[in-house]
């Protein structure tokens, strides 16, 4: 600034309700401002972020033409761009602003000390003055955005946002590493209409097995959205494929996609099964979790979509050296394509969106619970598998172990769920229900059959989900027994088992016999999490999954601007809550790209080139990707890519010739504010 413009410096104290008001002295902090030297004016407020206090904002800066702004109020990741914004509008540059956070750093963490949180609230005021005056203007940087979308994940909420963006009229790539569409919710939670027959009884068509809690059958709600989404022209749907490499920045970025070889050209394959059917090779099918064996080319589920089929060259005969062929001698539009290789495809997008769905968690130590010791104890979804009447027993539940209906069956929840021994604790919010559902699914196709649910508590929480519950008791006459138990037994000679537990409400450990135990699984973050969120330079919460930027009020965006996070991806939810998340997250990508141009903050490092010595440092450091290299003439120097950069320090503090500085936190800056309080004291 020069000398006239140090002179006209604005000072705004909120008082946010009683949050600051009542610790902190504000009309005494405003007085205490008007005194400093070089503040033209100094104003209170009861909540500068409302409409009302905004406006006084901008009237007040009308009214003295002050140059530059100090707002005392909250965090700056709040509301610093709400400010920005505001006084951008009363005609001062966004960046001649600074915020002093006086109610995280003073009123909350001293609220028992309303003397001193306002004495440190005067220190934070006077170096936010000082520095104010340092300040100069300075320009946002302009990118050009590519209005291509890249969505990672073809689950529901994949599918979902891909959908809305493409009727939006964006060019969607979604890419999906599994050979079909519709994640869990197609592959385990998939059935048809519930007609079970069994022997001797009149078929029962009362109940749809499917999602919770209105059992709306999931095949029939995702099947019609897969198929649009097929046949959508904006839509390129890449199956077996995964992301290998992501560079660039928000509007631009370069991603390397991995297609593996399905060994079936799927333009020309029809789907008809010819080729599963002369196949003489069958194996465990891991879509089935084992129940069921398919053959070396073989479709996943019956309802899979694209219904196109795919080799397993490791169980094919022709990788142990055999000549082979009835696949494609059965084939009459000769779709098997042995030379089929593994392509790489280069996209350019402006926006990714990540929804990569979760697995269920496996018991990862041997016989926890009986889980891989005993035959009949199965996870939650190999039940579903089990209930699917296109599934491997066709609908019918059986023991494993001699495919017998079971007459008492134990379901355990939290397995894997709120235990610190073994994972992270967190709740995964949909086991609760999806037992009920299950349950309910069985006493309709056998109403005989006991069953019996173990659980900590219940966290059935959601709209009709309270009354679904007590339908699973009151009309079904599934038990509820408080008690987590501690063992699983088997008796060897009927390989029934035998749960011990503690049941609080009785207060005495008992022993029960069943003839099938099911375990009500956790969510977890699929495989292969951490090596996209390191490609991604995205964070992760301590679950494992994608950390978005702000819990309340950024829910789907990230760290990264230009990527979103939607569904499972996020951390475990429902059905609808994974819908509305990958709507939300369309239509912020929407928002985005739609604009062609975006203009990035300038609030980031910069390099002095002449004192940059090309040790790269910096890039080694920076979380973001934002330093690269460039030749300069003859020399590699770092250059700072604005779009990226976050303007964390990182690299100002790594590079060793001090060639990098912050914007608003350069040494001249940062020592205005070290003299402000050396002054005072």
């Amino acid at each position: 600034m020069t000398e006239e413009q140090e002179a006209k410096i604005g000072v705004f104290v909120c008082r946010c309700g009683a949050n600051i008001g009542r610790v902190i002295d504000c009309e005494n902090l405003r007085e205490y401002a008007s005194s400093l030297k070089d503040v033209e004016t100094s104003v209170t407020h009861d909540y500068l972020c409302s409409d009302d206090g905004l406006r006084c904002m901008r009237e007040e800066i009308s009214r003295t033409g002050v140059r530059a702004i100090v707002v005392a109020a909250c965090t700056p990741r709040l509301h610093e761009k709400t400010f920005r914004d505001n006084i951008e509008a009363a005609g001062i540059n966004r960046y001649m602003l600074h915020l002093a956070n006086i109610r995280e750093q003073c009123a909350w963490v001293h609220a028992d000390e309303p003397y001193r949180a306002t004495q440190k609230a005067k220190d934070l005021l006077r170096m936010g003055v000082m520095k104010a005056k340092t300040f100069t203007p300075a320009e946002a940087a302009t990118v050009q955005l590519n209005r291509d979308v890249l969505v990672i994940g073809g689950g529901v909420a994949g599918i979902e946002a891909a959908y809305d963006l493409a009727e939006l009229g964006y060019k969607v790539h979604l890419v999906e590493r599994k050979p079909v569409l519709g994640g869990n919710m197609a592959t385990s939670f998939t059935c048809l209409l519930w007609c079970h027959e069994v022997p001797g009884k009149p078929q029962n068509i009362s109940f749809r097995k499917g999602t919770f809690p209105t059992c709306d059958c999931s095949g029939c709600t995702i099947t019609p959205r897969l198929v649009e989404l097929i046949d959508h022209p904006n839509v390129n749907v890449l199956t077996m494929s995964e992301v290998k490499e992501v560079g660039g920045y928000v509007g631009n970025f370069k991603v390397r996609v991995v297609k593996k070889p399905r060994y079936v050209d799927e333009g020309k394959c029809v789907g008809c099964g010819n080729c599963s059917t002369a196949c003489p090779v069958s194996v465990n099918n891991e879509y089935d979790y084992g129940l069921a064996d398919r053959k070396a080319i073989f479709l996943p589920y019956q309802q899979g979509i694209p219904r196109k089929y795919l080799v397993d060259m490791d169980s094919c005969l022709r990788s142990k050296g055999a000549e082979c062929s009835l696949c494609l001698d059965s084939c009459p539009f000769e779709a098997p394509n042995y030379s089929d290789r593994e392509k790489e495809i280069n996209l350019e997008v402006g926006a990714i969106i990540v929804a990569t769905g979760f697995e269920a968690y496996k018991p990862h130590v041997m016989g926890y619970l009986g889980y891989k010791e005993f035959p009949n104890v199965v996870t939650i979804m190999e039940l579903e598998r089990m209930l699917d009447k296109a599934g491997p027993t066709s609908g019918a539940v059986v023991r494993p172990s001699d495919r017998k209906v079971p007459k008492r069956i134990a379901f355990i929840q939290c397995v894997g769920s709120r235990n610190r021994r073994i994972s992270e604790g967190y709740c995964s919010k949909v086991c609760c229900m999806y037992t009920m559902k299950n349950a309910q699914a069985i006493k309709e196709a056998h109403p005989e059959v006991d069953i019996t649910v173990y659980y900590i508590d219940l966290r059935a929480v959601g709209k009709g989900v309270e009354e679904f519950y007590h339908r699973t008791r009151e009309d079904y006459g599934v038990e509820y027994t408080r008690g987590r138990p501690a063992k699983v037994l088997e008796d060897k000679a009927t390989q029934n088992l035998i749960i011990r537990a503690e049941e609080t409400l009785l207060n005495k450990i008992t022993e029960r016999n069943f003839d099938l135990v099911v375990l009500s699984v956790s969510l977890v973050p699929p495989e292969g999490m951490k090596e996209l969120a390191d490609m991604l330079r995205l964070r992760q919460s301590p679950d494992g999954f994608i950390q978005e930027a702000h819990t309340r009020m950024k829910p789907i965006e990230t760290s990264i601007e230009g990527i979103y996070v939607c569904g499972c991806a996020q951390g475990p939810k429902d059905v609808p809550e994974s819908i509305a998340q990958a709507r939300a997250a369309a239509l912020e990508v929407a928002i985005l790209i739609g604009k062609k141009v975006l203009k990035a903050e300038s609030l980031n490092a910069f390099v002095d080139q002449e004192k940059c010595i090309g040790c790269g440092l910096c890039q080694e450091t920076c979380p973001y990707g934002a330093a690269v290299s460039e030749k300069v003439g003859q020399e590699n120097k770092s250059r700072i890519i604005e779009a990226l950069c976050r303007g964390c320090g990182t690299c100002v503090v790594a590079c060793p010739s001090r060639a990098i500085m912050s914007r608003q936190f350069t040494d001249r800056q940062l020592m205005s504010e070290v003299r402000a309080v050396l002054e005072m004291n």
